[in-house]
């Protein structure tokens, strides 16, 4: 399957991330975002609060102008880090009476995170999602439908 720069890059930092230990959602340098801006925090003055996918008056400005961060229009990683921040079981945008989880560095939520990012890269790119592997259980006539390709 064919991805894009953007797409293999974000995976890329994101794996790297979760597998070092480097992902918190509760930081923004270190969330899913600030993973894939390289672990700066300026993507957050694209937006009013964490976890909202309300621009703010600079990520209006940027949005309007075309820029991408990273490859992603500011919009597209407001819509990332919620999924992020929704896939680890925050209520979205966080504030002081949102529910949170009680150990945001669990490896189980930051997966179940991450499988809503990368489900969202993908639709962002128009590619089915990298990480759906149901099609390698479907039989056709007592066979597999499909062969694992590498």
């Amino acid at each position: 399957m064919k991805t894009s720069k953007r797409l293999e890059h974000a995976v890329t930092k994101l794996y790297n991330a979760f597998h070092a230990g480097a992902l918190n959602p509760d930081c923004c340098m270190h969330c899913a975002v600030g993973n894939i801006c390289d672990n700066t925090d300026t993507w957050k003055l694209l937006t009013l609060s964490h976890g909202s996918l309300q621009l703010s008056y600079i990520g209006t400005l940027n949005q309007n102008f075309g820029r991408k961060v990273f490859g992603y229009s500011p919009l597209e990683l407001l819509q990332i880090e919620a999924e992020f921040l929704k896939g680890c079981g925050y209520t979205l945008p966080i504030s002081k009476s949102s529910c949170k989880p009680e150990n945001p560095k669990d490896k189980n939520l930051q997966f179940n995170g991450l499988c809503l990012v990368v489900n969202l890269l993908c639709k962002l790119d128009n590619i089915p999602n990298i990480m759906e592997y149901s099609k390698l259980f479907e039989e056709e006539n007592n066979t597999a439908k499909y062969q694992l390709q590498f």
